[in-house]
């Protein structure tokens, strides 16, 4: 672990020891978002398997705008396809020294007035970390024991591990359960 590992860890840190406890009613609080961002996978494996599962966001999340954000670095436009979705993606310009957002991109992206934020990654990243902390008011998703509270506001647990395909199918199928949408069975998973 280098330097700027540190000092990006020591300042997420800080900022969940800040961030202040919002109340959601659940599942109310899923039932109509408006706009909502989905944080990628870094891997390129796990961004192909997100992929499959563009439609069942869509399904899900109907009709409410949906953004995909991807980790700094990584361009996402030759897998994505724009139909239907905003992609953004931040620049060197828009980081800090450590790899996080600045503030000032924070705030960009807030404008976008988010009220769903899932986070599709399965390895902790500061990046991301300090994304979810800046939307204090959103519905924040994740999987269940990664990064926990102050991060999320709604963690779904699988069982399964190591299986990508899975988990991400497992993840969805329960926030349609929660939201009482039936995708599952009207939705089929591509592989490519």
């Amino acid at each position: 672990m280098g330097f700027k590992d540190l000092i990006g860890d020591f300042q997420v840190k800080r900022a969940s020891q800040k961030a202040e406890p919002t109340s959601q009613r659940f599942p109310n609080a899923l039932m109509k978002p408006k706009h909502v961002l989905v944080l990628l996978p870094g891997g390129l494996r796990e961004l192909t398997l997100v992929k499959s599962f563009l439609p069942t966001i869509t399904q899900l999340f109907k009709p409410a705008d949906i953004s995909l954000l991807s980790m700094p670095g990584i361009r996402v436009n030759d897998i994505y396809p724009r139909k239907g979705f905003q992609i953004l993606t931040p620049t060197v310009e828009q980081l800090t020294w450590a790899g996080l957002p600045k503030q000032s991109y924070i705030e960009h992206l807030k404008s976008f007035k988010f009220d769903t934020v899932i986070d599709l990654n399965l390895e902790v990243s500061r990046f991301v970390s300090t994304i979810l902390l800046g939307f204090p008011e959103a519905i924040r998703i994740g999987r269940g024991n990664h990064l926990g509270d102050p991060f999320y506001n709604l963690e779904i647990k699988t069982k399964y591990l190591r299986d990508e395909r899975n988990i991400y199918r497992s993840l969805l199928e329960t926030l349609s359960t929660i939201m009482n949408k039936n995708i599952g069975s009207t939705t089929r998973y591509s592989s490519s």
